[in-house]
């Protein structure tokens, strides 16, 4: 009970800032133009709510706090307290367009999402009859430029642990020279071993994260607590670049980085193959959002392509969090001007289901080899389907990438303006974050912000990461700006 004590007296001390701070405007947003904060956060329903579900799963000790999403609108979702809190976080990186949406909850109210949703059908071997016309309007609509296929998923874990499956199929179809397995193959990979079971390998980036289930948890190297006690694979990791900010400033350096990087990569890969390791993929994002909000330039991405193709490894860009339209184009390697696309391309968040698109050559002939039970959700493409709409409709790339540099620059302008408590701030579009001067600042300010009515995410050991919904907009990120100077004056 001493935290909800403290939960409801907490509070008093909050509201004299929250007077002094700007408004924002957007229709989206119903009643709502900037924080309402009527208890701590969490606070104390919150807390009770939380007590109870603690010894229920493992995941309630990570919860914030309880929201009524049916009070939520916009860029503003409401607590079971009744704060309102500006969400500049968008559910980590999963809300296209914000809360209650008015072209999604028309979409929901359509009888082909009602008999999805009360017929939920198994699209590996009992497809709904316009499942081809359903991809054409949505995931084909907005398939990246040389994708030949769409394989859809439940989430973004499984969308990267299945296209390390469809790069280790292909590798081992390139290494026998034809698709089918022999007979020894069948028998001797029900024991684990050679040659059914391949000593195969993916290559990933120090910093880098893809999930946690277990070949995803072999290619995170962000916080030790997600991959201890398990019997992860002892996958090889090569070097990301970690580069100096702004970028345009610090161009001979940062080239410099990323050719070490590079040379990282070569080294790993002819060391690992020459042990018998082969390196069948690569993985990485274009934004490393868990481990930093790390950023390369395109020059890193199109050198790291030619480096796989001299070995026969697959490219996967692991676009979960980065796709869906937050860097301002609907991929974020499109910045790139990569010669030719990538192999695979993982998405899930934003879009609404998870899955990976890929090349011709990864095409896996069997059935059942690439499968789960559900193999995605024709619901949530539905939905899919109004997000582009909205998305072209309403012109929101373009907005998202004019507003992504107006908060860039006043993220610019606090860090000079706050100098021993903010740095390097970077981004595209609403992939944006800013650094704390050290580990202990950037607690503070992410305790005091979330005080003050802002959501945000953290990233890596002293970033402050940002990704709001697409309809997101100047007037959002003055308000943003002014909660995070407000709480750098508290600490």
């Amino acid at each position: 009970m001493l935290n909800i004590c403290i939960a409801k007296q907490h509070w008093h001390r909050v509201l004299p800032s929250i007077a002094r701070l700007s408004t924002s405007k957007a229709i989206e947003d119903g009643p709502y133009s900037g924080p309402e904060i009527k208890t701590a956060i969490p606070g104390p329903i919150s807390l009770e709510k939380k007590s109870e579900m603690i010894g229920l799963n493992a995941s309630a000790d990570a919860i914030f706090f309880f929201v009524d999403y049916a009070k939520s609108k916009g860029n503003y979702m409401v607590d079971v307290d009744e704060n309102v809190i500006l969400d500049a976080h968008g559910q980590i990186s999963s809300l296209p367009l914000g809360y209650n949406h008015p072209a999604l909850r028309k979409a929901v109210e359509s009888d082909d999402v009602k008999n999805y949703l009360i017929n939920r059908p198994v699209l590996g071997i009992l497809p709904p009859s316009d499942t081809k016309d359903l991809l054409e309007k949505t995931l084909l609509k907005v398939k990246p430029k040389g994708m030949d296929y769409v394989q859809t998923m439940m989430c973004g874990s499984c969308s990267n642990e299945n296209a390390f499956k469809s790069a280790f199929i292909k590798y081992m179809n390139d290494e026998r020279g034809y698709e089918m397995p022999s007979e020894e193959d069948l028998l001797s990979c029900m024991s684990a071993q050679a040659p059914g079971t391949p000593d195969l390998v993916i290559l990933s980036f120090t910093t880098g994260f893809h999930g946690r289930t277990i070949g995803c948890l072999a290619a995170s190297k962000t916080k030790p607590m997600y991959r201890v006690d398990i019997p992860i694979h002892d996958w090889p990791t090569a070097d990301f670049p970690h580069l100096k900010y702004p970028l345009d400033a610090h161009e001979k350096e940062n080239r410099e980085i990323e050719d070490r990087a590079l040379e990282t990569v070569r080294k790993t890969i002819t060391e690992s193959n020459a042990c018998g390791r082969k390196v069948a993929a690569a993985i990485i994002e274009p934004i490393q959002g868990d481990g930093g909000d790390n950023h390369a330039t395109p020059y890193f991405f199109k050198e790291l392509q030619k480096i796989l193709k001299e070995f026969n490894a697959a490219f996967i860009v692991d676009e979960v969090q980065s796709g869906g339209g937050g860097s301002g184009k609907i991929w974020a390697h499109e910045h790139w001007g990569l010669e030719e696309p990538p192999d695979m391309v993982t998405f899930a968040k934003k879009m609404q289901v998870g899955g990976f698109y890929y090349k011709k050559d990864y095409l896996v002939k069997q059935p059942y080899r690439i499968f789960n039970t559900f193999m995605g959700d024709p619901a949530r493409n539905a939905m899919l389907k109004a997000i582009i709409e909205t998305i072209e409709e309403e012109n929101l790339m373009q907005k998202v990438t004019n507003t992504g540099k107006y908060f860039l620059e006043q993220l610019k302008g606090l860090q000079e303006s706050k100098p021993d408590h903010f740095m390097d701030a970077r981004g595209v579009g609403f992939q944006v974050g800013i650094s704390c001067k050290t580990p202990e600042i950037s607690s503070k300010i992410y305790y005091e912000i979330r005080q003050m009515g802002l959501n945000t995410g953290v990233s890596g050991t002293q970033t402050i990461r940002f990704r709001p919904s697409l309809i997101f907009n100047n007037s959002h990120a003055d308000l943003t700006i002014d909660i995070l100077d407000a709480a750098a004056k508290r600490i």
